[in-house]
């Protein structure tokens, strides 16, 4: 695995609501390069600096995924783990006493 891998992705919503996973420090910095001014707050800038920081190997990748997880929760572009809905519905669908 390289170094700027995430060990999981994290689920961001993009566009129209899309879902979309970010799997690395690059693209988690590419997606805080474009974002628009009105998503440029502390956590952005923090985010950056910190994926910034990733890239020349000066912090840990899964530090920088932490503070960016943190930055699209604050703006609520963090998508719902979908794949925990998947098992729910395959249970759901065996056994209809689970909810």
């Amino acid at each position: 695995m390289k170094p700027d891998m995430f060990k999981e992705p994290v689920p961001i919503l993009v566009g129209l609501g899309c879902p979309a996973e970010v799997r690395s420090v690059m693209d988690a910095y590419r997606y805080l390069s474009e974002c628009p001014a009105s998503l440029r707050d502390a956590a952005h800038s923090i985010a950056l600096k910190a994926c910034g920081a990733a890239l020349r190997g000066e912090i840990q990748a899964e530090t920088a995924r932490g503070l960016f997880t943190a930055f699209a929760e604050k703006h609520d572009v963090l998508a719902p783990n979908t794949k925990s809905i998947v098992v729910l519905r395959l249970a759901r669908d065996r056994d209809p006493h689970v909810r």
